[in-house]
């Protein structure tokens, strides 16, 4: 379980194709704190630290895995948000994130205004009904606030502190982001469905 406030960034430094799976090694500040098999975020997915070397973590992706999210695209020196899991025992600062990718979104359009950035996300139509305006929703694992919402895309708006630390600033038009959408939501959008 993760808030969607990113902890730390890190940058992919090797690839290793084992079979379907691909194992990536990540360079970061946390990877000398993390230890093996434990759960961290990932540009939003939740992956196990499998091997650690100095300054570094390895982690797996499997097949399915791949073809859910953005891990596919990623190459050496790809830059990505890091999340350890949330203690229960402060606030919690972002949304409940699972870690749990539904699926992903390309950027549209990217806006550099006074101060502050605006991108907008199309998604696949048939999770348009998962987000509101002003919802929660998780792109890269970060913790946003969607809104201008249409039957395909959404809008979020990113502050200075947020571009500085964390993948989005990597984000331009076309690049495929992970996404997933509020958990509150869908399980009141899955009883809405067994009432019917």
């Amino acid at each position: 379980m993760f808030t969607g406030i990113i902890e730390s960034i890190g940058k992919v430094v090797s690839l290793e194709k084992n079979g379907s799976n691909i194992s990536f090694w990540i360079a970061s500040p946390i990877s000398g704190e993390l230890k093996i098999d434990q759960s961290v975020s990932h540009e939003g997915v939740c992956l196990t630290v499998d091997q650690l070397a100095s300054g570094q973590h390895r982690v797996t992706a499997i097949e399915e895995t791949l073809k859910k999210t953005n891990l596919s695209h990623w190459q050496s020196d790809t830059v990505v948000n890091l999340e350890r899991c949330m203690l229960m025992n402060g606030r919690l600062d972002g949304h409940i994130v699972q870690g749990h990718v539904d699926c992903t979104a390309t950027c549209i359009e990217r806006k550099e205004l006074s101060g502050s950035w605006e991108f907008r996300f199309q998604i696949p139509e048939s999770y348009a009904h998962l987000i509101i305006e002003k919802g929660s929703i998780s792109v890269n694992g970060t913790s946003l606030t969607c809104f201008d919402i249409t039957h395909n895309s959404f809008k979020v708006a990113i502050i200075p502190y947020t571009f500085e630390h964390t993948s989005i600033q990597e984000v331009k038009e076309d690049t495929v982001v992970n996404i997933e959408f509020d958990i509150l939501g869908k399980y009141i959008e899955r009883m809405r469905q067994m009432r019917k």
